[in-house]
């Protein structure tokens, strides 16, 4: 008996059931897998939020430090302009220092006769400094002391207090200053300022010091460290003086002490002081005497020139005496 073979089948419902439960399995885990991303990017979305927030803040930081720097960039450009106009203005200082220079080189030419004058002048008053420096140990009893009149109630002292006489002549000038006070046994009152008008005591201003050995021990004492400025220039300090004292029944001698002039002009001192000093009839206020001491190459030539011509000037024309100083 032959037997008939059975065919197979490939699509069985087993076969279908095992197709299922794969796909099956693959789908969950597909669910499983998706289930896990969610958190995942939710992380990732907060730390790329937090890194946004963190950079925009950092951005508005540099916004802030930028806005600082500009105003300081702002500042430092205006500053630059104001040095720049500055330094436009001292150029034009200098430019018309240089000119001014220039002409006063010019006008030593016109002072050279002037020298040759008070060269001769020095000569004939050594002497009789010398012969003046001789008695600072004894007091003036006669009305002359070496050619100064010394016959004044009231003294006032008017000195130059710039570099060049505080540096290289103060001790002279501090002797000089002693000796003038000893020719003075004594007298009504007495007061002491620099070239511009301020005075050595400045609660003291517009009222005579009255005359004692503990008053003069303090001028003394004072002068080695008073230097106040000075342009000088005894001008302004003689027309302060006649200007603070009225001179009414008194008699005054005015000392001054320098050795240079930077004035702008010797007429212009000579014409303000004939104006100052002398009353409606004609009568002289004040006698006005002057110590020169020697300069420096610090000291322009025309500077020394110029002073001595004002002094001698100066005192012949209000009945003083003018005293140059060799050393």
């Amino acid at each position: 008996m032959k037997l008939k073979r059975r065919e197979t089948e490939i699509f069985t419902l087993s076969f279908l059931d095992c197709i299922c439960c794969g796909f099956g399995a693959v789908i969950l885990l597909l669910v499983l897998s998706n289930g896990g991303e969610a958190p995942i990017l939710e992380d990732t979305r907060e730390a790329l939020n937090g890194q946004v927030s963190k950079l925009e803040a950092e951005l508005y930081e540099i916004r802030g430090e930028t806005d600082v720097y500009n105003r300081y960039l702002k500042g430092r450009i205006e500053q630059l302009s104001e040095e720049k106009a500055r330094l436009a203005r001292l150029q034009g200082e200098l430019t018309s220092i240089r000119g001014q220079f220039q002409a006063s080189q010019r006008n030593g030419a016109s002072v050279n006769q002037e020298e040759g004058d008070l060269v001769a002048a020095y000569q004939k008053l050594t002497a009789e400094m010398q012969r003046l420096l001789s008695q600072s140990n004894r007091r003036a009893t006669r009305e002359s002391v070496g050619g100064i009149p010394v016959d004044s109630e009231y003294i006032i002292f008017v000195i130059d207090t710039s570099p060049s006489m505080t540096e290289f002549h103060w001790n002279v000038a501090e002797r000089t200053l002693r000796e003038i006070l000893d020719m003075y046994p004594r007298v009504r009152g007495l007061q002491v300022m620099d070239d511009e008008g301020k005075y050595m005591f400045s609660t003291s201003a517009r009222r005579w010091l009255t005359d004692s050995e503990t008053q003069r021990a303090q001028i003394v004492a004072k002068f080695p460290k008073w230097h106040p400025y000075s342009n000088s220039s005894p001008v302004e300090g003689i027309e302060q003086a006649m200007e603070d004292f009225p001179t009414a029944n008194k008699k005054i001698s005015i000392y001054v002490f320098g050795d240079d002039f930077t004035g702008p002009s010797v007429q212009d001192v000579l014409d303000r002081v004939d104006q100052l000093n002398h009353t409606a009839n004609g009568v002289r206020r004040v006698r006005i005497h002057a110590i020169g001491f020697p300069t420096n190459d610090e000291v322009s030539f025309a500077a020394r020139m110029r002073f001595g011509a004002l002094m001698r000037a100066l005192c012949e024309r209000n009945g003083g005496t003018f005293v140059g100083l060799n050393h």
